[in-house]
């Protein structure tokens, strides 16, 4: 790979956003007229900045850290009194084994992963909108890169210019599944709304609210049919968009926000996707976003030919309607003009609908946790709500661990967090009790990440960076999940892997915590954020952790004895 030479649009994009931190900002200017009813229905009331080491920050006496109650979102977040003043470049595990690393395989921000398998190797898929990494990984020990486009990043930025308001055709999630009415893998990819390098605050960039509104790319999914592990093996079999009230609307004039992250598909009749259908879709404070995502339930019979099925709502979701907007209200986060409502990935399913499936977990960010009889897709039913106290800025409601549900009756949910240096609350892992789908019950919480006693600090918010979970599954993974054992990617705090034998009752059993990146590897503006997505290949009991300067490949006893060649199975599964 191109070692990094240029600056991209992207980072000068971001390394612009830190300096115009220490500037006023620029006046407020509504002139979209949907932002501009939305401000007047729900009036800014955006919280204050609390002081470290006098609001929050380390006890001195328990060697824990106090997160402060409620912060904006920043990209300037202030150290604070015990924090460390140099990166840790020490790995730490336990019950777990480095077995590969893979430098440079991805992005400092990002990455998708996905898994299949053709003529007995095992190909993996890591990816973001600007670039697509392939790694045959038939020997996990000795990836090779089969194939690399887009950047590769290095000190001084990416090795390809990237220009993220001008990119005609880029997909962020996918999902590839078997589909038998093909007799070979299918890929489907959504197309939505970039995040970064965009827009940074809609209530005063009137231009890129309206770029965002004429965007320049699909707001939908394609499907392509896969004969072969590499791009030029594949064929777009159809495209849709999710603005289903304007099926023909051209690249341009398409409402709503595109089809967020990886479909939730298994190569049957139905997928699920999370999006808003329209620009009425628009309660929502987060400030470089226009909408609040729902769901889509789509029928794909055949997969050239997929037909609209069903949009799912929440109560306080579309501006125009006065019922959603008294609920809105109601919500203590309205106002704050930091908190993600709606959708950010599809319903979770603890097992597909046509497998005798019947429940969908959403997870709606400041909206709550929902769950939805989706037994019949065409009249999806809402069953059961349940939402936490306001943890702000970062995001809330955003993943669901359902993996243990069919045994259990318990599912998990959190958040992440989006500022540096624990300048947010902590997001907490939720015990779900959903035994009872119509009243759902939080039971508890995961137990907090702590460090191992040689390392030199005693919290992992003294580490720098980002710290808390982000997401314990990705859509795709082999054999989807293991019974008793929930591995989560906790930023700088690694992977931290739970026994869920009891749900009620998770304990640590084991834990992987690279070192950080530096300013030798990649700029300064992408450091910190340590294990930012994992990937599981439970058939051949292998964790992908990806950072942002690579992939770890670990294995532990806690799942198995690693496979070293391709599984006796081939992925995704044809029957």
């Amino acid at each position: 790979m191109k070692r990094a030479l240029k600056v991209s649009a992207l980072a000068a994009y971001l390394i612009g956003t830190y300096a115009a931190i220490a500037a006023e900002p620029a006046p407020i200017d509504l002139r979209d007229p949907i932002l501009k009813k939305w401000d007047e229905v729900i009036p800014a009331n955006p919280p204050t900045r609390p002081v470290p080491g006098k609001d929050y920050g380390l006890d001195s006496k328990t060697g824990r850290f106090k997160h402060p109650k409620a912060t904006p979102e920043v990209k300037d977040a202030p150290k604070f009194p015990g924090e460390l003043a140099y990166w840790d470049y020490r790995n730490y595990s336990r019950n777990v084994s480095l077995l590969a690393f893979y430098p440079g395989v991805g992005s400092p921000f990002h990455a998708w992963v996905n898994a299949a398998d053709f003529d007995g190797h095992r190909y993996i898929y890591i990816h973001d909108r600007d670039y697509l990494r392939i790694l045959d990984a038939t020997d996990p020990a000795h990836a090779k890169i089969v194939y690399s486009k887009g950047g590769v990043w290095g000190p001084q930025g990416s090795s390809e210019p990237f220009d993220s308001a001008n990119v005609k055709d880029y997909f962020g999630g996918v999902t590839i599944a078997w589909s038998k009415a093909l007799g070979k893998p299918v890929l489907v990819a959504s197309y939505e709304i970039g995040r970064y390098g965009l827009m940074v605050d809609k209530s005063r960039q009137p231009d890129k609210v309206a770029a965002q509104r004429q965007y320049n790319s699909l707001k939908g999914f394609k499907v392509f049919a896969m004969n072969g592990p590499l791009p030029d093996q594949w064929t777009l079999i159809a495209e849709r968009t999710t603005d289903t009230d304007h099926p023909d609307a051209p690249i341009g004039s398409q409402q709503g926000s595109g089809s967020l992250d990886a479909p939730e598909y298994y190569g049957g009749k139905y997928m699920f996707l999370a999006s808003a259908p329209n620009d009425d879709y628009a309660l929502t404070e987060y400030p470089n976003y226009l909408y609040s995502p729902g769901y889509q339930s789509w029928d794909m019979s055949d997969p050239a030919n997929p037909k609209f099925m069903s949009q799912i709502k929440v109560p306080g979701q579309i501006l125009g309607d006065q019922s959603d907007i008294a609920v809105y209200k109601k919500n203590p986060r309205a106002g704050n003009r930091v908190s993600w409502m709606g959708s950010r990935m599809p319903p979770f399913l603890p097992r597909p609908i046509e497998q005798g499936g019947r429940y969908g977990f959403g997870a709606m960010g400041g909206l709550g946790l929902y769950i939805f009889d989706l037994s019949n897709p065409a009249l999806p039913k809402l069953l059961g709500h349940i939402n936490s106290p306001p943890s702000f800025a970062g995001t809330e409601f955003d993943n669901v661990d359902v993996s243990q549900y069919d045994r259990t009756g318990y599912v998990f949910t959190n958040g992440y967090p989006m500022n540096r240096e624990c300048f947010e609350p902590y997001k907490d892992i939720f015990i779900i009790n959903a035994k009872d789908p119509s009243h759902p019950k939080i039971e508890g919480k995961f137990p907090r990440p702590i460090p191992p006693k040689d390392a030199p600090f005693t919290d992992f918010c003294q580490r720098g960076g980002n710290f808390g979970p982000k997401r314990s599954n990705a859509t795709g993974q082999p054999l989807f999940s293991r019974q008793y054992i929930v591995p989560y990617a906790f930023y700088n705090g690694g992977v931290q892997i739970f026994d869920v034998k009891n749900p009620a009752q998770p304990k640590i059993a084991g834990y992987f915590v690279p070192r950080l990146a530096d300013k030798d590897e990649l700029p300064a503006y992408t450091l910190g954020k340590g294990v930012l997505a994992i990937f599981t290949e439970y058939d051949r009991n292998l964790i992908w952790a990806m950072t942002e300067n690579g992939a770890y490949v670990l294995t532990t006893p806690l799942l198995g004895a690693p496979v070293m060649t391709a599984p006796k199975r081939p992925w995704p599964p044809r029957d």
